[in-house]
């Protein structure tokens, strides 16, 4: 397509099939909109909705879909029954590899103790398996439903393409990704930092995206939205900072997404797509004769005119909600529940974080010592370090940045790692821990001096 020299003719229906649901498609995951006093998009809005409406059985739920998914992928496993097997959805989500059915009977058993409240109280507890079922998986599976079933507009009448296109000259020299992945972190950024995931993993299926831009863009640019920034801000008591945090917050994150993909262990990452294919080499280049905009536009209509259409892309939803829900709930269950136990009941990230004493001193963070304990947590979840730094530090400087490098850390196991994990993007846990490791490296410095100028 990029090689075409002139531009094809297209009818209204191929420029109605690009609008409306592009349109649609932005209004929904890119469009900001007053909720209260916060600002949000029109599907995290949808995904609140639904949890209200589900907020009575919603556990019960989730718990059933767990189970199901533990006991199937077991079957399918020891048996391989045909009646499954040979049915292409059903194979795709019962018939995975032995760690992942591991992974599903665990988050199985946890899910079940927690629900029926039997079990050792460090697996049921409000601050480990309570607290993924309870407030963590209600929230998920509203946004996996809903993400799945809309996401198609999205992605499969031209906009990404056009996007794409567009802000190759700049994604591509600064973070060595396509223009294509600035709709990702805008979804994230406004809306859900699992949205942008889910865009990332599924493209990555499509073949849109290599190895290595796949886990650059799941692991740099699934960005925490301004609405949990505000969270987080409140949780350490400094709402009135919000401003100069989020200024903060986005200067430290660009920094890290400029830095972090050309280390270890992401640069290593193979330029390939999922089936080990290379990728066209010419796709981003711009034809002889044709303008930027004009080449953009020539992509995105003839993706458009290639569209699914309604019941085409009706059956793409319901197949990306299902493969949401089924195959990853149970992966955060179990991931993010065992992170927390390690974080709640062992001294683990305590230890881990001694070394990060001499740097913080270095910076002149106050109260370095209990800060520093805070620092390590963030990689079991995001929300733990604030809480912490709220009840032990009274520094409004150590405690503004906790809090900034709680959101700039990106990566923990109880949601977006889980969610990575889950998906077919390729990265273990190994090499989260050494993400997170160089975020927190990179950032700090950053939010440290920021700190100083603007709270001390």
């Amino acid at each position: 397509m990029s090689q075409l020299s002139t531009s094809p003719k297209y009818d209204w229906r191929t420029w109605f099939a690009f609008l409306v649901p592009s349109l649609i498609g932005v209004f929904l995951f890119m469009t900001p909109v007053s909720s209260g006093e916060a600002m949000t998009i029109p599907i995290a809005m949808m995904a609140k909705a639904m949890q209200v409406f589900f907020a009575d059985t919603a556990q019960a739920i989730i718990t059933a879909i767990i189970c199901i998914t533990g006991a199937f992928s077991l079957i399918v496993s020891v048996f391989k029954p045909q009646v499954i097997c040979k049915v292409p959805l059903l194979n795709h989500l019962f018939n995975v590899s032995w760690i992942w059915l591991l992974t599903r009977l665990f988050g199985t058993a946890f899910v079940l103790m927690t629900f029926l409240g039997v079990g050792p109280h460090a697996i049921t507890s409000e601050n480990t398996g309570a607290l993924v079922l309870n407030d963590l998986l209600p929230v998920l599976f509203s946004v996996f439903i809903l993400a799945g079933l809309l996401l198609p507009l999205l992605l499969n009448f031209g906009l990404l393409e056009l996007v794409g296109t567009l802000l190759t000259k700049v994604m591509r020299p600064l973070f060595g990704v396509p223009g294509r992945s600035a709709v990702n972190c805008v979804a994230s950024w406004l809306g859900d930092g699992s949205v942008g995931i889910l865009m990332t993993a599924r493209q990555y299926e499509d073949k849109y995206y290599t190895q290595r831009e796949a886990a650059v863009i799941g692991t740099t640019f699934s960005a925490v939205s301004i609405t949990f920034c505000l969270v987080v801000i409140g949780q350490v008591k400094l709402e009135y900072l919000f401003a100069p945090f989020y200024l903060t917050v986005c200067l430290a994150g660009i920094t890290a997404a400029i830095i972090v993909p050309r280390l270890p262990p992401l640069r290593f990452k193979k330029d390939l797509l999922i089936d080990g294919s290379e990728p066209d080499a010419n796709a981003e280049l711009v034809p002889e004769g044709k303008s930027l905009v004009g080449h953009s536009l020539d992509i995105a209509l003839a993706k458009a005119d290639k569209s699914p259409g309604v019941v085409g892309t009706l059956k793409e939803g319901v197949h990306n909600a299902l493969d949401m829900v089924f195959a990853v709930l149970p992966v955060v269950m179990a991931v993010g529940t065992f992170a927390l136990i390690i974080a709640e009941y062992t001294p683990l990230f305590q230890y881990l974080g001694m070394p990060f004493i001499p740097f913080l001193e270095l910076l002149q963070v106050p109260e370095a010592e209990a800060a520093a304990q805070t620092i390590m947590v963030g990689f079991a979840d995001m929300f733990i370090p604030s809480i912490l730094a709220a009840g032990t530090i009274e520094s409004d400087v150590t405690r503004f940045i906790i809090a900034a490098m709680s959101v700039t850390q990106l990566i923990y196991m109880s949601e977006v790692g889980a969610l990575l994990l889950g998906s077919k993007i390729p990265v273990n846990i190994v090499e989260l821990f050494v993400i997170f490791i160089l975020r927190t490296l990179i950032t700090l410095p950053i939010i440290s001096l920021m700190a100083h100028w603007l709270v001390g």
